[in-house]
């Protein structure tokens, strides 16, 4: 599926010369030229001809979601012209699924041996280029097992939504023939949407720390003008202290100007690493103590966290756990990570958005009363212990998503259906009554002003407006009776109204009114494919549980082994 981008105005040879110049100018034109750039990037269609093959991802464990699984896989080896010839990849735990019923898809539709395909962790793992385009059928948790799945390079995902909230998921499946159809012929706008990299290190313990059951200290000297550290020798024996933290009694004034303290040093190993898409989530975990955490941001200590627990969110999970919290809205064209406490115990610690080239570190400090854990995407919870971190840097993998209408329009309409953003029951405006029963009843030789005597009443002057009426309905009967030479006065005549009420549509009003106008019906698709349950059906498996986090991991052990 190519891109096509023009990018005359960013030549990645002159980018790179001028940033090493480093001069203003320089700097300034190419940051502009990157703008630009981002612009083309966001406004782009991507096209996808002749596609060869599709990945569909069902909810795992939604039992109710198979028929329409089956009913899409179906539609897809009969459309004739836009996938033509095109293999469908599904679970693989639906191949023995009950309700399925693949045997008897076979024997009604004998090309489904050379099309229907059935793909697995280590599939999408090993060979993710190898699919087209991906569609899912459930929620937002189903696009999330679609990132969780493709760790490194993501097809792009157009979801339908077959969930409950569905902020992520814009296209209704009792459309989706229209809309898969378009998306082929006319090609698609992409939100590529950013995830975190984040690196789980363990401490690794030396014998010597594991006889001693203590870890070795360095001195540091700071000086208390510029604020340098400068690490020294080791501490003698004597001065280690059980858990060897920073504090008071640590102090060892050698002059006026130097401090002396011991500082607790090990090594720790990257271990485990994940792409997130909405957040990672750190917190106290079972543990009845609140969180000590130490946060880092490019190897600089920003602050010391002391609360529940602690959210980086991207942009687009800016809307999930990050909300809750108290974080902020964020769109998810904007390159920036989210900060936010999980109830901190501090009135000023507030959540902050910083550039996602600013690489974190969430550090459990060695003398910390409890351990914390952490979770990813809410997958993959693990345990950090004393001296643990993890690391989270902006991912080189986007997350693209089949857009809507486009990035800005989608979003939006997901804040207002999904979580009733702004949401009010509006002002009531003012009813404008203009009366003219005055003027009617003037001599007719007295030239008429059109509106220079209309009298307006406001409806909180309830005595006028009521006398104004009653009196227009006593001398103005249903019907008059015209005189042969009364000529057809046309809007702009002479003749004056004896009353005029404006009436004010509310929203709600207008938008039904559109419905009725535009006079859309949607293509009903019926069962495509109907079979009696009381035909026998040799899969034995009743439920569809889906693929375990410890499954897909080992999936990617192997993938990685060989």
């Amino acid at each position: 599926m190519p891109l096509t981008v023009d990018t005359e105005t960013l030549r990645p040879e002159k980018a790179v010369q001028d940033l090493r110049a480093s001069r203003p100018d320089c700097l300034s034109n190419t940051a502009e030229a990157v703008r630009e750039v981002s612009k083309k990037i966001g406004k782009a269609k991507v096209k996808c001809d002749n596609p060869k093959t599709v990945m569909i991802i069902t909810k795992p464990g939604d039992t109710s979601l198979i028929d329409f699984t089956r009913d899409l896989v179906l539609w897809f080896m009969r459309s004739s012209k836009a996938f033509e010839g095109v293999k469908i990849y599904i679970d693989e735990k639906l191949k023995n699924a009950k309700k399925f019923k693949y045997k008897k898809v076979l024997k009604v539709y004998p090309e489904t041996h050379e099309r229907l395909h059935f793909w697995t962790p280590e599939l999408c793992a090993t060979q993710p280029k190898m699919f087209d385009f991906v569609v899912t059928l459930g929620g937002d948790g189903t696009v999330l097992f679609a990132s969780w799945l493709f760790q490194t390079y993501a097809p792009p995902v157009i979801s339908l939504q077959l969930g409950s909230l569905g902020f992520l998921t814009h296209f209704d499946f009792e459309k989706f023939d229209l809309y898969l159809t378009q998306i082929i012929e006319s090609g698609m706008r992409v939100n590529l949407r950013g995830r975190l990299t984040c690196t789980v290190y363990r401490r690794i313990e030396n014998e010597a720390d594991c006889e001693s059951k203590s870890v070795k200290l360095r001195n540091v000297l700071r000086d208390p003008v510029t604020g340098k550290l400068k690490v020294g020798d080791w501490c003698s024996e004597s001065k280690k202290k059980k858990f060897g933290e920073v504090d008071g009694e640590d102090f060892d004034h050698q002059d006026e100007l130097a401090e002396t303290r011991q500082m607790p040093c090990f090594t720790t190993v990257p271990v485990e690493k994940y792409q997130v898409i909405n957040d990672l989530v750190v917190d106290r975990g079972p543990s009845p103590y609140m969180s000590l955490l130490e946060l880092f941001g490019d190897n600089k200590h920003l602050t010391t966290v002391q609360a529940d627990g602690l959210a980086i969110s991207t942009p687009t999970g800016s809307t999930a756990y990050s909300l809750s919290a108290g974080g902020s809205l964020t769109h998810p064209d904007i390159h920036a990570t989210l900060i936010t406490p999980i109830c901190p115990h501090t009135l000023s610690f507030r959540p902050t958005l910083v550039p996602d080239s600013m690489e974190l570190r969430i550090c459990v400090p060695y003398n910390s009363r409890n351990t914390a854990w952490v979770s990813f995407d809410g997958r993959g919870r693990v345990e950090l212990k004393q001296g643990d971190h993890v690391k989270v840097t902006a991912s080189k993998y986007s997350f693209p998503t089949v857009c809507k209408d486009d990035q800005t329009t989608d979003w939006f309409n997901s804040l207002c259906k999904c979580l009733h953003w702004n949401k009010r029951q509006r002002q009531k405006s003012f009813a404008i009554v203009e009366s003219n029963h005055g003027v009617a009843k003037s001599n007719s030789s007295t030239p008429k002003s059109s509106y220079s005597n209309l009298s307006m009443t406001l409806n909180n002057d309830t005595h006028r407006k009521t006398s104004t009426t009653n009196s227009s309905r006593s001398s103005s009967p249903p019907s008059q009776k015209r005189s042969p030479n009364h000529h057809h006065e046309g809007p702009f005549s002479d003749r004056i109204p004896d009353e005029v009420f404006a009436m004010f549509i509310e929203d709600h009003m207008q938008e039904e009114m559109d419905d009725l106008d535009d006079g859309y019906t949607s293509t009903d698709n019926g069962a495509l494919f109907e079979i009696s349950s009381d035909e026998d059906d040799a899969s034995t498996v009743e439920d569809f549980t889906g693929w375990t986090d410890q499954e897909i991991l080992s999936a990617r052990i192997q993938t990685t082994s060989h």
